[in-house]
């Protein structure tokens, strides 16, 4: 049959790859091969899923033991987020969306993550939050709590209102209704509370006054690239945020993509960090 024969050349593809790999492992340092890896699942490993959340497994689970090094090249500006984000909340209870591995926390260090009475790490792939829940042990985190769930109509036991910080590090993209989750975020914060976001982007084909501009190839590769990985790049980010929290800092910049960035125009990304609207 039509469906025995892909499944055939499937594993016959998966052993010429485990091949190749076994191969490179003799001659390729560890960390170069792991990032090989990361770009093969990238741009070849079929997502499937009938849920958002079978999807996102599907993409993370064979790459989460690689994610945070390759994510290091390619995620740009989040740990100058991370940072002005907390700095500004000063404590309380932080709530990471999509945190993923807990890299954010990280990025902060010791001394930020145990000036939090609680924070949240929330996500819906389970490999992610493993790895995630493995640094937090490591590093005596107790005030942190792993939590599986929708960025969408997730709410901590303290319920609405009660939250101080709010951030999404590159994941808003991958979040299809990602108005509701800004909507979830702003109906957790406190009335001072703040949130912090950082993402790609495209800008509008006439912006407004004082925002970037993007070039047509800009506007045109990356979201269709990114949106291959389930990674729906925006126009409405900026705006929509600049209206919601209108108390904050905006930085506009462009990074170079791993390997793609070679031949094309560097993609746009943003900084934001801003205060709930009392």
């Amino acid at each position: 049959s039509i469906g025995g024969a892909w499944h055939t050349a499937g594993a016959m593809l998966s052993r010429i790859k485990d091949a190749i790999f076994k191969v490179l492992s003799w001659v390729l340092p560890a960390s170069t091969l792991a990032e090989l890896r990361v770009v093969y699942h990238i741009a070849m490993h079929p997502i499937r899923g009938d849920t958002h959340k079978e999807r996102l497994e599907s993409f993370y689970g064979s790459q989460a033991a690689d994610y945070d090094d390759f994510r290091k090249k390619l995620l740009s500006g989040r740990e100058q987020m991370v940072q002005d984000a907390t700095q500004r909340a000063g404590g309380g209870i932080w709530v990471d969306m999509g945190a993923g591995t807990g890299a954010n926390l990280a990025m902060v260090g010791d001394e930020v993550v145990m000036s939090f009475a609680k924070i949240y790490l929330v996500d819906m792939s389970p490999s992610l939050l493993a790895v995630a829940r493995k640094r937090c042990e490591d590093n005596g985190w107790h005030n942190v709590e792993v939590v599986e769930g929708d960025a969408t109509t997730w709410e901590p036991d303290e319920g609405l209102g009660h939250v101080d910080l709010v951030t999404f590090s590159y994941s808003l993209t991958m979040i299809p209704d990602w108005f509701a989750a800004m909507d979830n975020a702003n109906a957790l914060l406190v009335s001072d509370g703040t949130l912090g976001v950082v993402d790609f982007y495209v800008a509008r084909k006439h912006p407004d006054t004082g925002l970037h501009a993007n070039g047509w190839l800009q506007r045109t590769f990356w979201p269709a690239w990114f949106a291959n990985d389930n990674v729906f790049l925006s126009t409405d980010h900026v705006p929509y945020l600049r209206r919601i929290f209108p108390s904050h800092t905006l930085l506009e910049r462009l990074a170079k993509v791993p390997y793609v960035g070679l031949l094309m125009p560097n993609v746009p990304y943003y900084i934001f960090v801003g205060s709930r609207a009392a």
